[in-house]
């Protein structure tokens, strides 16, 4: 049978699945928000009573027919489920930057800033569902799983086979978490720090815990650069000249902290964390990092 899946999507997911394999299954130490959770068979999560209704979502196959909302499949011709607000916090939701800042690198030899971080976005959630939790790639049309049969529809949207990237920054407005969930955002985080806080503050608002990622080329970090030199902005922000890049250099980097710093403090402020990570570093470093961090041992 002819495989569906493209070539790229399928390399993404089996290097992703390697570098998950070289750390132990993740368990995410979620804070509850119901009192008991049912287990469902095949370790599946099912709606408990009294809970608050989160949102309808398209039945998938393993779903128990007591969960499907026949008014609601009434009124579509597909057929609906019920998600409860303490379902929906279990999932872990990951968010990775589409922005054109992360199609660049400063060597060929090294991956860009996008692909780095769809190969950490891509091996923690082969984690997590080794670990049997729930996950959901923010901005994609996957239905929230612990289904491992969902990696390589995840590996389709992150290599671009389906979606073309040219995303905001930052999480918009309309990225709508549950209350109490938790979040993964990788990006360069390059924004304005207000802006990075804002987008913070809206989710720690609705309690949701969330895990800051930096992921810089070596180049932005040190500004290797010599002599005169003329840098190009990838976001619609012109050119500019250096003619010494070596008389800036200083300064840049005194920035690229004054940056680091805001991040960290914007994080510490909503209880969050912050990891950093290189291009030029072996992901395994990051994805150790998260792995500590989502369940709860750092």
């Amino acid at each position: 049978m002819e495989n569906s899946h493209p070539p790229a999507a399928i390399r993404a997911q089996h290097r992703a699945e390697d570098l998950a394999r070289r750390l132990p299954p993740l368990l995410v130490a979620a804070e509850r928000i119901a009192a008991t959770v049912a287990q469902g068979a095949h370790g599946r999560r099912r709606v408990g009573t009294g809970e608050t209704f989160w949102q309808f979502r398209r039945y998938q196959p393993g779903d128990a027919h007591n969960r499907i909302d026949w008014r609601q499949t009434g009124k579509s011709t597909h057929v609906f489920v019920r998600e409860n607000e303490w379902e929906a916090a279990q999932t872990v939701w990951v968010w990775r930057d589409d922005s054109p800042s992360m199609n660049w690198r400063s060597d060929r030899n090294l991956p860009t800033k996008r692909d780095r971080a769809d190969l950490l976005s891509l091996a923690l959630s082969a984690l997590l569902l080794r670990g049997g939790e729930r996950v959901h790639l923010a901005g994609s049309d996957v239905p929230p799983s612990a289904a491992r049969s969902i990696l390589p529809r995840l590996a389709d949207w992150l290599t671009g086979q389906i979606y073309t990237h040219d995303g905001p920054g930052l999480p918009p407005a309309s990225v709508r978490l549950p209350r109490h969930a938790q979040a993964v955002l990788f990006g360069d985080l390059l924004s304005p720090l207000d802006r990075i806080e804002a987008s913070v503050a809206r989710l720690s608002g609705r309690g949701v815990r969330g895990h800051l990622v930096q992921v810089l080329d070596p180049g932005e970090e040190t500004l290797p650069y010599a002599g005169r030199v003329r840098f190009k902005g990838l976001e619609g922000e012109g050119s500019l000249l250096v003619p010494r890049v070596d008389g800036v250099r200083d300064a840049y980097r005194e920035r690229l902290a004054a940056q680091r710093d805001g991040l960290a403090g914007i994080a510490r402020a909503a209880g969050w964390t912050l990891t950093l990570h290189r291009t030029d570093k072996p992901p395994q470093m990051a994805l150790l990092s998260l792995w500590t961090a989502l369940s709860g041992e750092g």
